[in-house]
């Protein structure tokens, strides 16, 4: 992957907008078939311009508007908003209060520095091959619950660009949930709870729910190889103290000399599940149950949620296909498929695209270009560029969304024949 030198990006945005942006299937997506009346129009967009200018509020009656309004002001990045009672960009003329956020798609932001006190190869905004682990399978936790738990259908997952990931869930009831309700499905979400000062921050009663065993699953799929080979979390004395906190003090002193004596953390591991396993069968009346070795594997490694970001309905994203300021790498979809093996490394940056369209021969272009639409052209011009299996995932996202819509249609119209 080559390089991206951010004083390119203004440049190189101009040509992103012109010729790559995926307009036609982005609108399709936001416009939901154009079966609410304005729903497109009442959608709040938010652009951040260079130097960190930051304009909210806007919007546009249709695909075009929207096209020429990102092409001028090329934005470094583009965040959507809720669907409100007025259009946006009309906000200071309606009558205080009456400007109010009605319908969001539910969103859900992971990001890899929430995780900075248990992940030892980076912090910060740095990631890197070894963390993103947690990334993979916040997607795999979280998802399941989506799709199982909740029994919603349409789940758009999005690489945010540089250090973390996000989830629209776009199923039409969904989208009219209140705040309320919203709170209610990260709470279910969440087991990882406490600040910086906190030093145990998952705690499991004795009747473990159905949702917390189906994480835990996933999570012992990964967690040898992440936890204790990747991660090393009882490599030295620093790392497995923090981890012996999270256990009764009558354990410590004996685990303290085993740890000594052992070579590395997948030895110390096997003492550490023997340990809690003797005193489980010593302490039949304490509330530390069986659970315990869980705890510690769910603190490491359960999805950490941005709570805020979920519940209001008015709170922002970044949109995909945007492009992220510092790496220059696109907010591409992922596909559920293939979570395991997504790469954030292998991600088009806007350079690579820009330089992939560049390589074209311009005579050819011209010859090729002739009278078509830019919509025809824009299509032809990503379809040669590495994004073009993302675009391939979003419309697949969007082809299920449009059955389902048809579907719907189709029950609602046999119900009304139905007398």
């Amino acid at each position: 992957m080559e390089t991206f030198d951010p004083a390119e990006l203004p440049e190189l945005l101009k040509l992103y907008y012109r010729r790559l942006f995926p307009y036609a299937q982005y609108y399709r997506w936001l416009n939901y078939g154009g079966v609410v009346k304005n729903y497109f129009q009442h959608r709040e967009f938010s652009f951040t311009l260079k130097d960190d200018i930051y304009i909210r509020y806007q919007s546009f009656n249709n695909q075009s508007d929207l096209e020429k309004e990102m092409q001028k002001m090329n934005p470094y990045k583009i965040d959507i908003g809720a669907v409100y009672s007025h259009r946006p960009n009309q906000h200071n003329t309606v009558k205080l209060g009456a400007f109010q956020a009605q319908e969001k798609e539910l969103v859900f932001d992971i990001d890899m520095t929430d995780y900075d006190d248990v992940r030892r190869c980076c912090s910060s905004a740095d990631i890197c091959s070894k963390c993103w682990t947690l990334m993979t399978m916040a997607i795999h936790i979280i998802d399941r619950a989506l799709k199982e738990d909740f029994g919603f259908k349409h789940r758009l997952w999005v690489y945010s660009g540089r250090r973390g990931v996000h989830c629209w869930v776009c199923d039409e009831s969904v989208r009219k949930l209140s705040s309320a309700v919203r709170s209610g499905i990260v709470e279910y979400l969440s087991l990882v709870k406490g600040g910086q000062d906190v030093k145990k921050k998952v705690h499991l009663s004795e009747k473990i729910h159905p949702f917390v065993r189906k994480s835990i699953n996933i999570i012992e799929r990964d967690f040898e190889r992440y936890a204790l080979v990747d991660q090393d979390i009882l490599g030295n004395k620093e790392s497995w103290d923090k981890i012996l906190a999270l256990v009764p003090e009558t354990m410590h002193d004996k685990l303290q000399q085993n740890f000594q004596k052992d070579h590395n953390s997948l030895q110390r591991w096997e003492h550490l599940k023997k340990a809690i396993s003797k005193y489980q069968s010593n302490n039949k009346n304490d509330k530390c149950g069986p659970w315990l070795e869980w705890e510690i594997m769910l603190q490491y490694c359960f999805p950490r949620l941005d709570v805020n970001v979920s519940k209001g309905i008015n709170h922002l994203l970044k949109s995909p296909f945007s492009v992220h300021p510092k790496t220059g790498r696109i907010s591409v979809p992922i596909d559920l498929q293939k979570v395991d093996q997504f790469d954030p490394f292998t991600v088009p940056t806007i350079s690579s695209i820009c330089h992939e369209l560049d390589a074209i021969s311009t005579n050819e272009d011209e010859k090729e270009n002739g009278a078509e639409s830019d919509i025809k052209r824009r299509t032809r011009d990503y379809k040669k560029t590495s994004l073009a299996p993302f675009v391939k995932v979003f419309e697949q996202f969007l082809e299920n969304l449009d059955k389902s819509r048809k579907g719907e249609l189709l029950k609602k119209s046999d119900l009304q024949k139905d007398f």
